[in-house]
């Protein structure tokens, strides 16, 4: 999250943005790589099959009190592949991607579908939802950071330091974090689906708490971050820093107040959590297993009527903006509640069946 008034100024010159991916494999590559498995599990029976590459590297640095804690540099890669026997699923994964490793996960993932007793509403997604190939948007979504662990460090510290110095009582710190990470994959199925994309995530944090001496003694922490896709987006450190102390500051001398009814005023971070209960709420798997406690809200008041949600999943570099879904399906804008009443769910191919 970034304050309104801290945005990316500080983080501009922070490091200069990676020229080339930094990736160890290309989409061909994996596009290679998903033909293989798809062809492979075909030559064996499958009457369907899909199957995803992906790669992801990046790096994490914290320090703590003005020393540098840790420095982590991480890098995964895998091969997922899904056989369908009919209404019967096997699924297998891999990080060897030699050929015999290939096809030895794809055996796997078969005999793991001729084992599973069969379910009716399993399967690929229906040629008619499939995003085509020639639909799917660059929402620039992939700013790779070249930022070197120094650089990491430096930042962290600058913005632990500005929480420090906000306030005489903020006493403490819990730790500072940069992180930048970035991944890329390719997916494929036998219903026509054919797509991928690279994408990042950048972030600065930090935990400061503040304490209250006297007979009526306390300590109170809390935090603040700032999250992008592009680092040049990120706010300043000093302002997250600063922002964070006063938020631990506010909490000092807090009280509980009696049982009520009336009107609530949330925070941001507050918000955007009801929002996703609510998503978690009317999501397919709890309402198909009826665990949700708005099964059957469809078109029914939920919120208060000034409320309006909207989903876009085309907003060029956004959190959530993706040009399909994770199962290749097509997106779209969407009203999800007008005036407080629910109009659509949050649905996978198998839970809308």
């Amino acid at each position: 999250m970034n304050t309104p008034s801290s945005r990316a100024p500080g983080a501009k010159a922070a490091a200069p943005l990676l020229p080339d991916s930094g990736f160890s494999y290309t989409q061909e590559f994996f596009a290679g790589l998903v033909d293989h498995a798809l062809a492979h599990a075909k030559k064996l029976g499958a009457s369907d099959a899909g199957a995803d590459a992906s790669e992801g590297c990046g790096l994490s640095v914290n320090v703590r009190k003005g020393e540098l804690e840790t420095v982590e540099r991480n890098r995964d890669k895998s091969l997922g592949v899904t056989v369908y026997l009919g209404h019967r699923r096997g699924n297998a994964s891999t990080s060897d991607f030699s050929p015999a490793a290939v096809e030895r996960t794809v055996q796997a993932a078969y005999d793991i579908a001729r084992f599973t007793a069969e379910d009716p509403v399993a399967g690929l997604p229906d040629e008619a939802d499939i995003a085509p190939q020639d639909s799917h948007r660059d929402l620039q979504l992939f700013h790779p950071w070249a930022i070197t662990s120094e650089e990491a460090a430096q930042l962290a510290l600058q913005c632990e330091a500005a929480a420090l110095k906000t306030h005489k009582r903020i006493t403490n710190s819990e730790g500072a974090g940069v992180s930048a990470q970035q991944s890329h994959f390719f997916s494929a199925h036998t219903r026509g689906f054919r797509g991928g994309y690279a994408s990042s995530r950048h972030s600065i944090s930090v935990a400061p708490i503040a304490s209250l001496p006297g007979r009526n003694a306390e300590m109170q922490r809390d935090a603040w971050y700032s999250s992008m896709r592009d680092a040049r987006e990120l706010a300043a450190p000093e302002a997250v820093g600063r922002y964070a102390a006063q938020r631990a500051l506010s909490r000092l001398g807090s009280r509980k107040i009696p049982t009520t009814e009336c009107p609530v005023l949330f925070e941001s971070p507050l918000a955007a959590g009801l929002l996703g209960s609510f998503v978690q709420a009317v999501s397919g798997g709890a309402l198909y297993r009826k665990s949700s406690f708005l099964v059957d809200s469809l078109g029914k008041q939920v919120f208060a009527k000034h409320i309006d949600v909207s989903e876009d999943p085309f907003i060029l570099g956004g959190k959530g903006s993706s040009p399909f879904d994770d199962e290749g399906v097509r997106v779209a804008p969407r009203q999800v509640v007008k005036g407080g009443r629910v109009q659509g769910y949050f649905l996978s191919t198998y839970s809308a069946r």
